[in-house]
């Protein structure tokens, strides 16, 4: 299971944040340009970066060593599976999937209980490296090459996950993406933006 490498190498997936600072700004900025309702659940909090920064109220992990992290960054943290989440129904405002789904192997049965746990109206932020972006082809040499965490990953398109929501009896809203820049040019701060093709992180939001 992917899980369980990012519980063994929690201190290497921890240091990216800090060695590409700008790009993970860049990301949280993004994020931030959406709506986000409270109560408020983080599925694959890892080691909290992202929710310790953006008031979320809960996050949840399968890797005790990520949840340690991200406790310690003052996040609720809760051990479990995006695949039988441990709350009750229709409870959350807003949930957030950031980067993980390309780690689920069973994405439609996590969307199932998100959905289950979403009150009415409730937004899901749902973030990705497109497969088709200079980052996601990045990626997909060094899963090919054995890297230790991208070995495991399944990357998706924007289209794939659009259709992937909308089969989940989601409805689609705003899509933006970041990161024009590719992976190895210098890194620099920008808006968030509706024009999201070719870029190399995109959010999309739907609603329960």
């Amino acid at each position: 299971m992917s899980w369980k490498v990012f519980d063994e190498y929690v201190e290497r997936y921890d240091k990216w944040f800090e060695e590409n600072y700008i790009t993970a700004l860049n990301e949280l900025n993004l994020i931030r340009s959406f709506d986000i309702e409270h109560p408020s659940l983080e599925v694959g909090v890892g080691t909290g970066f992202f929710s310790s920064r953006l008031n979320i109220d809960f996050g949840l992990d399968p890797s005790y060593n990520m949840l340690l992290k991200s406790f310690h960054r003052g996040v609720e943290s809760i051990y479990g599976f995006g695949e039988n989440l441990p709350f009750r129904e229709s409870i959350f405002k807003t949930i957030l999937i950031i980067v993980t789904l390309c780690f689920l192997s069973d994405p439609h049965k996590v969307l199932k209980e998100v959905y289950r746990v979403l009150v009415y109206g409730g937004r899901l932020l749902t973030c990705i490296v497109p497969r088709d972006s200079p980052w996601g082809k990045l990626y997909i040499r060094r899963k090919l090459d054995g890297h230790v965490f991208y070995r495991y990953a399944r990357f998706y398109t924007v289209d794939e996950v659009i259709d992937l929501l909308n089969n989940m009896g989601f409805k689609v809203g705003i899509v933006r993406g970041i990161l024009s820049y590719e992976p190895f040019e210098e890194p620099y701060i920008e808006e968030p933006s509706e024009e999201y093709i070719g870029k190399g992180f995109v959010c999309i939001e739907s609603i329960k």
